[in-house]
């Protein structure tokens, strides 16, 4: 074999640039089917930039450009020349040049004598390689229908998710054990777009995980915790539209299910899914992204998720659907707007700030932190601004640290009375920690807590602190397995309460 082609090579210059060729385009022509790459047709050699005079093959490329016009060049005007091919490769760039010879000899155009013995010579010794392209695309032909007739649909991606965990908490006011519960949470989701540069999501839920609130305190709830009406009926808990103006603008409208998490960087990317990431409520992220949370809501982005200044704007309408509630402007509302800064490649930086309005008073911090955090004037209707510091600094490819800070400064509406609201957490997540796949998480903060009240019978006395730790275990693409444990010192920020511990073992199920 390698004598043969030391021959045929000594024949015509075509083979060292059909050679050449095969670097890229024979493996398009093998790609093809699954559109890796589009390649475009060159009619000059100096349309690839990655090609020079002074190269050794550059005249055998120049050569069967100007000749035969069988080249083809990447998009980003490159020929990869130095690129290392397979027989396949080569047969497919010898088939596409042999192709063209035929139609140019068919057509009546003069074909050198030493070309046609160099092709037919490498033809032969490449039939059989020839033939088993053929029957590859054939075979990937036969694949891609089959795809085709049994996908979900042509212009919409169908996507699921099924959790299941066991979970218990042992401590707590009481000294009682509670009972081990089996829940699960089953989610589908479907997106489609219309241009390539917009997004349509539906997303369809049932569960049955009720919250663990060992004492009464929200502090223990899990972060995945809650349940549809009627138990396991299903009900469709996101629907949203977004879209681009431009490249640095995007617009997302949430009609059902606004989380401000999923529309901005929320800063703690390993831990912030309720499916893969932290256990708990707290250790997700933020509260001030449940602050402005709700019903329904607009957001605006500036500037692409990896530049180094970019700036998120929102509004929020808890009730927007309801008439008797205030509807989109009268009712509860949050105004949102978080500056991210990029300094190195490495570090992440951002300012939030929300302005919420409660006509009840309850819920302020979205069901996190003490009793008080949430309520602090005893379900008055209450105005709030909540500022916050976040950041997230990757150590290392694998490993992630992350923090928050925030400060709620609250009114009661119509009343000299005001509270001041304080917390603060960090997190580490290493990444293919024991095996490939796998992930170790720790959270330690301090949920929300009331630091000054007007009201001094609703002011936080004692310190809470939150501490969590996960291992989530990789079984496969589609399986994993994630024990837990959170522990809450001091639960509500009183400590006279006994430290109440809430364990749990989540599988999730993705297809």
């Amino acid at each position: 074999m390698a004598k043969l082609l030391f021959n045929v090579l000594k024949l015509s210059p075509i083979v060292v640039a059909a050679t050449l060729f095969v670097s890229n385009g024979a493996f398009a022509a093998e790609e093809k089917v699954t559109s890796v790459d589009e390649l475009a047709q060159v009619t000059s050699v100096s349309q690839l930039s990655d090609v020079q005079p002074s190269d050794w093959a550059f005249q055998s490329v120049q050569s069967l450009v100007e000749r035969y016009g069988c080249i083809a060049g990447y998009p980003d005007g490159t020929f990869k020349g130095n690129r290392a091919l397979t027989r396949y490769e080569f047969a497919a760039g010898l088939n596409a040049c042999l192709e063209r010879i035929t139609q140019l000899i068919a057509a009546g155009t003069t074909v050198p004598e030493a070309d046609t013995e160099a092709i037919d010579r490498l033809s032969e010794e490449f039939n059989d390689e020839l033939i088993g392209i053929v029957d590859r695309i054939n075979g990937l032909d036969a694949r891609a229908a089959k795809i085709e007739a049994n996908q979900f649909s042509t212009t919409a991606k169908l996507k699921g998710e099924a959790l299941f965990a066991v979970s218990d908490s042992f401590g707590g006011q009481d000294g009682k054990d509670t009972n081990t519960v089996f829940t699960n949470r089953v989610r589908l989701g479907i997106s489609s777009s219309f241009n390539g540069k917009d997004n349509l999501s539906l997303r369809l839920q049932a569960r049955n995980t009720p919250s663990i609130k060992d004492g009464d305190t929200n502090m223990t709830r899990l972060g995945f915790d809650g349940v549809t009406t009627g138990g396991n009926n299903v009900e469709m808990d996101k629907l949203s539209y977004s879209f681009k103006p431009s490249d640095k603008l995007s617009v997302k409208v949430d009609a059902v299910g606004a989380a401000m998490e999923d529309n901005v960087n929320n800063y703690n990317p390993v831990f912030a899914s309720s499916g893969g990431g932290a256990i708990s409520r707290y250790g997700r992220f933020n509260p001030i992204y449940r602050v402005a949370g709700g019903q329904s809501a607009v957001t605006v982005n500036y500037g692409k998720s990896n530049s180094a200044l970019r700036l998120n704007a929102g509004y929020v309408a808890s009730n927007a659907s309801d008439t008797t509630k205030g509807g989109i402007f009268e009712g509860d509302e949050t105004f949102f707007g978080q500056v991210d800064l990029k300094p190195t490649k490495k570090l992440n930086v951002g300012v939030a700030y929300a302005r919420a309005n409660r006509s009840g008073g309850t819920g302020l911090l979205g069901s996190t932190g003490s009793s008080f955090a949430n309520d602090p004037f005893g379900k008055q209707a209450t105005t709030a601004n909540v500022y916050s510091l976040l950041a997230n600094y990757q150590l290392n490819k694998k490993t992630t640290l992350a923090g928050w800070y925030g400060f709620v400064d609250a009114d009661q509406k119509n009343s000299t009375n005001s509270a001041d609201i304080n917390y603060w957490a960090a997190s580490l997540g290493v990444k293919d920690f024991g095996a490939k796949g796998n992930t170790l998480g720790l959270i330690f903060g301090q949920p929300p807590k009331v630091t000054n009240n007007s009201l001094a019978t609703r002011e936080d006395n004692g310190t809470s602190y939150h501490l969590e730790g996960l291992y989530k275990m990789r079984v496969n693409d589609r399986i994993d397995v994630t024990p837990g444990l959170l522990v809450i010192f001091n639960p509500e920020h009183n400590e006279a309460n006994d430290t109440v511990y809430v364990g749990t073992i989540r599988t999730t199920f993705k297809f």
